[in-house]
């Protein structure tokens, strides 16, 4: 349904589009359109800004002019999008605009970054490492000034807070510490880089040098990934039954499993709203602007002196009846931090309602406080409560990493609809009809089975004519969440993805796993190493030693052989091994996904992945 636009606003709109018009050429390009969309809360994936694009693109020369643009604001939610944009582009408070330069914007672009955001993760930052002595140089921060983005620029605090947020994902022994070079300096990025998208970040457009230069817009995307997933990582049923007592009636623990992070902090902090006898929330921005309900939660989650490690807190909630939205939101904090938790929000950020800011503040009060009691109901199958495998987890990571929308949290619930996965054959270059061949969200309420069963078909059909191998494959089981079929193609798909990497720095020859085992030992004899591997399947490999000689082989010195372990080997001594060689192939630049118990366990398939993202390295090199 279009809305109605006023001359005002049509006004507020010229003003927007000449700052989204980064070249003043008088045109959008859908690089830019998917930037605008982004920052005004409605991020699409490529498929749906390049078909918007061409809806409305009526002269088909690829951009947007400006009466263009007006139909796109019509278009998706009348004229209150005029007020979402406005707000996005143009925040009365903390935007500020900056000059800058990437391989996707041309000389001089302006791009904009939150003050709010820079602040925010300044002390969250001072406050998680606060104890490290590898950033006491950097440490604290200034939050007020632009310290952060220089500060990053050596790789050791992101590399900490990546660790911060998934424990052991770089070995800390492969982080140059000191007497840092321009060159140590860029092996730190490339590992913190390669590490990040190893545990779902999106990096693709981000460089070393990016964060190296410190562009404030490219600094606080990363840093927010990185936080963000630490924040939710426990947001999560298998990792946290209690979460169990949110259930509702009729639902069963597949319903609650289905629900994002996100989902679930708001179900959260409803379910202690209704205890308090206070109205339900619907988000996390215009919702919470007046701090009451963050009164009512806190007061509802805050230790009540029953367990002997946790002494009672007692909420003071006279604050509440404050007149002022300002200073409510100050004495609403002040309580917060009775609780340890006054992090990520500043009283304006509550008051304007900053979605990004408060979704963390809620998070880190989850965290910290759920104030779950696990349900013993005899009527729920905890059976269906298994973690996450370590493969589907390597699979989960990459698919976000590549930036696939919406984020998948739950593997196959995530890929039901099949809509992540044939954004994936769009990345391994299989063309996919969008416009007559799938049914895109949101779905009828008749039907909506339907419409995603059709898409899971196609997925299927797709695949076939990949040359995938799709024997005893359906719809069906995509659409099932069969676990078993649906991995079996998503490892395809990533087979596939990094096959196509190695053919394109071979000048398009095709590569399967003989010639990469070819490679690796090849390279490894004109090294001088003795190691060799007979297949991926060869049990030497779970030593890990070929990797490490080989990353050797690849840049000379790179490995310190004081710190492997060789001769006979525990499993503890492999393990340790892993760890080195899976963080110092990111940090000399191959982008490993797998985790160093594939290593160990010798995993054929993420074994593959481990030299053929080698390989790619060597060939850059060569």
């Amino acid at each position: 349904m279009s809305g109605k636009i006023t001359k005002e606003e049509e006004e507020e709109m010229r003003e927007i589009f000449a700052k989204v018009d980064l070249d003043h050429n008088g045109y959008i390009s859908d690089y830019e359109l998917g930037e605008l969309l982004k920052e005004a809360g409605h991020a699409q994936p490529g498929y749906m800004v390049r078909e918007i694009l061409q809806k409305l693109d009526r002269n088909k020369d690829n951009k947007i002019s400006f009466d263009e643009f007006l139909s796109i604001v019509k278009e998706l939610k009348g004229s209150q999008v005029a007020k979402t944009f406005r707000k996005a582009i143009n925040r009365k408070e903390g935007i500020l605009a900056i000059g800058g330069t990437s391989e996707l914007s041309s000389e001089g672009t302006q791009h904009s970054y939150s003050e709010e955001e820079r602040y925010a993760f300044v002390n969250w930052i001072n406050t998680a490492l606060e104890k490290d002595p590898d950033c006491q140089h950097v440490l604290p921060m200034d939050p007020n000034t632009n310290t952060l983005f220089t500060t990053v620029g050596d790789g050791i605090v992101l590399c900490k807070m990546i660790n911060l947020s998934v424990p052991d994902t770089i070995d800390e022994r492969t982080i140059n510490k000191k007497k840092l070079t321009p060159f140590t300096t860029q092996e730190n990025l490339n590992l913190a880089l390669n590490s990040a998208s190893a545990i779902g970040c999106h990096v693709v457009n981000i460089g070393a040098l990016d964060l190296k230069e410190g562009k404030p817009h490219l600094v606080l995307g990363l840093l927010w990934q990185i936080i963000k997933i630490g924040l939710f990582a426990d947001i999560e049923l298998s990792r946290n039954e209690a979460l169990a007592a949110l259930l509702r009636d009729g639902e069963t623990l597949e319903d609650l499993m289905k629900l994002s992070p996100e989902e679930l902090l708001l179900r959260w902090a409803n379910f202690h709203l209704e205890n308090a006898g206070w109205q339900k929330i619907n988000n996390f921005s215009s919702d919470i602007k007046d701090s009451r309900a963050y009164f009512h939660l806190l007061n509802q989650i805050a230790p009540k002196g029953t367990e002997e490690d946790k002494p009672r807190i007692d909420i003071n909630m006279g604050g509440f009846s404050e007149k002022d939205d300002l200073k409510r939101a100050e004495a609403m904090l002040q309580q917060a931090d009775r609780l340890g938790c006054r992090q990520f929000v500043t009283p304006a950020d509550v008051v304007s309602g900053n979605p990004k800011l408060n979704l963390a503040f809620v998070a880190n009060l989850f965290n910290k406080y759920p104030a779950l009691t696990k349900p013993e109901n005899e009527d729920i199958d905890w059976g269906l409560l298994e973690d996450e495998t370590r493969e589907e987890r390597t699979f989960r990571n990459w698919m976000n990493s590549l930036g696939v929308n919406p984020t998948v949290n739950h593997l196959y619930v995530d890929l039901q609809d099949a809509m992540v996965i044939l954004q994936l054959y769009e990345r391994i270059k299989v063309e996919v009809d969008w416009n007559n061949k799938v049914n895109k969200p949101p779905y009828p309420k008749l039907g909506t089975n339907m419409k995603k069963l059709e898409n899971c078909n196609y997925a299927v059909e797709l695949g076939k004519t990949a040359k995938f191998s799709l024997v005893g494959i359906g719809g069906q089981d995509l659409n099932d969440g069969n676990a078993t079929l649906t991995l079996a193609l998503v490892w395809q798909l990533m087979r596939r993805y990094t096959l196509n990497v190695l053919e394109e720095l071979g000048d398009g020859e095709k590569v399967n796993d003989d010639i990469i085992v070819k490679w690796v030992n090849k390279t490894l004899a004109e090294a001088g190493k003795s190691t060799k591997i007979s297949s991926f399947k060869d049990k030497e490999i779970s030593s890990s030693l070929a990797v490490l000689e080989l990353i050797n082989a690849i840049q000379p010195g790179s490995v310190n052989f004081e710190l492997v372990k060789t001769g006979s080997l525990s499993e503890s001594d492999k393990l340790e091994n892993a760890k080195y060689a899976v963080s110092m192939a990111r940090k000399i630049g191959a982008r490993v996904y797998a985790l160093p118990e594939d290593l160990v366990e010798v995993k054929p398939k993420m074994v593959m992945t481990v030299f053929a993202c080698l390989m790619g390295r060597g060939m850059k090199r060569a």
